[in-house]
């Protein structure tokens, strides 16, 4: 597979997203700015500016209308994605770390960051009905989150269950329509960060990426988790194929990190798991730094991957990709 490079950034890239047909694919990183491009053939589109402090994430809508972006200047802003234009913006006492609108496009979680004397937070928001929608800005809840901090989140089927991941090592679950504690639950090993948090594309189960190495496969309505990836890596992101059953991860020890290893090699790969048997199945190299954000196509035709070098690497899976079967 030999990738399409995207060079819009200058700093590292945090999060990379596809929107939900597959043909943008949106990119934020530390410069401040987010870009979208063409996925199919890497050409930029254009860039969205008004962020004024580095970019954590965001989301787009299901009809690519809207696009959402959190950031480390402790704002939440909506874009007109075809225009560029910010529509709305919300302000918080801490970065925003993830976002994401839920299953109809009709409400945004936003986890805020622990830091400075201020609890870390889930806030759910309503999507602004016109521009100067002032009624929006009043969150519809606000989740405390209890004893670890959560730095990731997502809606589960339905909008039925919101679930977040801590960086203690644990997933909890909230109803999503109240914003009530349901349950929490210790799935890796305590006081490791979890880094990602994807879902299955009919969001019944959700993948986990932790730095004690490990991603994990968790279902949605019994909380039990189901299967487990090794790596021998600290993992920053892990993803769901929609077509083959196979589970993406990439990571890689920090730059700091590397020159105190025996091996001086920080294992900077995307790395492909059968999702049901739990082997890996491959490696795909490239980056120059730690693999930060992986996206998969969402109809399973390729994957992007974000990395500390600042650079995205699209690919497209190849025929001998969807010919693969696993054999015992």
């Amino acid at each position: 597979m030999r990738p399409i490079i995207l060079q819009g950034h200058e700093r590292p890239l945090t999060q990379i997203k596809y929107n939900h047909d597959g043909d943008l694919l949106f990119s934020c990183a530390k410069d401040k700015v987010i870009n979208v491009w063409f996925s199919h053939n890497g050409e930029r589109l254009g860039t969205y500016e008004g962020h004024t402090g580095a970019i954590w994430t965001c989301d787009i809508s299901k009809n690519s209308a809207l696009m959402v972006s959190g950031a480390a200047d402790n704002t939440m802003r909506l874009w007109d994605v075809k225009t560029g234009k910010q529509l709305f913006k919300w302000e918080f006492p801490t970065a925003v770390k993830r976002v994401e609108f839920n299953e109809d496009d009709s409400r945004i979680l936003a986890v805020t960051e622990q830091r400075m004397g201020f609890s870390g937070t889930v806030t759910v928001v309503r999507v602004p009905s016109f521009e100067n929608d002032v009624a929006a800005e009043t969150p519809l809840y606000v989740i405390t989150t209890r004893e670890s901090k959560a730095t990731v989140a997502g809606w589960s089927y339905l909008s039925k269950y919101l679930i977040t991941g801590h960086d203690d090592g644990s997933v909890s679950r909230y109803d999503a329509k109240t914003g009530d504690y349901l349950e929490s639950k210790q799935v890796h090993n305590p006081g490791a960060s979890i880094t990602d948090l994807q879902f299955s594309v009919d969001r019944t189960y959700f993948v986990t990426a932790c730095k004690d190495t490990t991603a994990k496969a968790i279902d949605v309505e019994s909380f039990e988790v189901i299967k487990t990836y090794l790596t021998d890596t600290p993992l920053n992101t892990s993803s769901i194929t929609p077509v083959q059953d196979f589970v993406v991860v990439g990571g890689g020890q920090e730059a700091r990190d590397v020159t105190t290893t025996a091996s001086r090699q920080g294992k900077f790969e995307t790395r492909f798991y059968h999702a049901i048997l739990e082997e890996e199945l491959g490696r795909v190299k490239g980056h120059f730094g730690p693999i930060n954000t992986i996206a998969v196509h969402p109809k399973g035709t390729g994957y992007a991957s974000g990395g500390e070098d600042g650079y995205v690497r699209v690919h497209a899976f190849d025929k001998n990709y969807f010919d693969f079967k696993y054999t015992l």
